[in-house]
């Protein structure tokens, strides 16, 4: 498994996002109790969020991030996913 950074940009106003945040962090828990989700949250200065995952391939992890409730409500504007090789800290192999 690799572990791959996540970045959500949001295009949607901060009442449309907050009408489906609940549903959105419902969602992540389910991840996270899943142990896909290593740690996620959103950016403090700007309109955005980042989040780490760990998947088999980029491939799955973009398809389980088109069932996150922020990207069904088209309230992501771009999405960016890189791997990552973390060398030191909670999330080295």
């Amino acid at each position: 498994m690799s572990v791959y950074v996540v970045t959500y940009t949001y295009g949607a106003d901060p009442i449309e996002l907050n009408q489906i945040r609940p549903t959105h962090r419902l969602w992540l828990g389910e991840q996270f109790e899943a142990k896909r989700l290593l740690a996620s949250g959103p950016m403090v200065d700007r309109q955005a969020a980042l989040l780490l995952f760990e998947a088999d391939s980029i491939e799955e992890l973009n398809a389980l991030l088109d069932q996150d409730p922020f990207e069904i409500a088209g309230m992501i504007a771009e999405r960016t996913i890189e791997e990552w090789n973390p060398v030191f800290g909670p999330f080295t192999k």
